[in-house]
């Protein structure tokens, strides 16, 4: 049985990042035989994190929490966006963490906003900090401002990053996780990041 645990900073009650969550949850379980999916909701042990904090242990929810990351097979990681980067109780969430408990993880990555416009932090805040603790991010992260939640555009590569979840976790081979809507992992790869392709632009515009 696959573990998968999904981590969501979402702070409202309901929320939109708790929304994608559910929908990752649900694409990863749809990519995996048999998987065993746990929710961490942050926003129910942010008082036990700033007592960790402070004195070093962690509550009971909180350990439970810490205990599931730990032994998961994957995880997906949620948060909204706040002043440009991932939110404060997200970050508090993986700095209380030993060293290397993510050490060779499979990770898919993603976030939420009002505005499509915070889309990068997926690459500039999101993916290095999961690369300092060694985790494997998977190729396709998943941006969700607020417009996006009926588009099938968004279905599509939340269909795309929970196939290539899947591939990296050793239950199905990548071949069997690809499907028409999702690009391969080696074109994820090849594919340039937003800010490379603004410099692409740009040194067009100078020539």
């Amino acid at each position: 049985m696959t573990s998968v645990v999904v981590v969501s900073a979402g702070l409202s009650n309901p929320s939109s990042t708790r929304l994608l969550a559910d929908r990752l949850a649900a694409a990863t379980s749809q990519a995996l035989e048999e998987v065993d999916v746990t929710v961490v909701e942050l926003r129910d042990v942010a008082h036990e994190l700033t007592d960790h904090l402070l004195t070093g242990f962690p509550g009971p929810r909180l350990a439970a929490a810490i205990d599931a990351v730990r032994s998961a097979d994957g995880l997906v990681v949620v948060t909204p966006v706040f002043s440009a980067s991932y939110s404060g109780l997200f970050k508090t969430f993986f700095d209380v963490l030993e060293p290397g408990t993510l050490d060779g993880t499979p990770v898919l990555v993603a976030a939420t906003a009002g505005t499509a416009r915070h889309s990068l932090v997926l690459d500039h805040a999101l993916r290095p900090l999961f690369a300092y603790l060694r985790a494997v991010v998977v190729p396709t992260g998943v941006f969700a401002a607020t417009e996006d939640f009926a588009s099938p555009e968004l279905e599509q590569r939340i269909a795309r990053a929970a196939g290539e979840l899947a591939a990296l976790v050793g239950k199905v081979s990548p071949a069997d996780a690809a499907g028409p809507a999702r690009r391969s992992v080696d074109d994820e790869l090849a594919a340039p990041t937003p800010f490379e392709e603004l410099l692409r632009r740009a040194s067009g515009s100078a020539g």
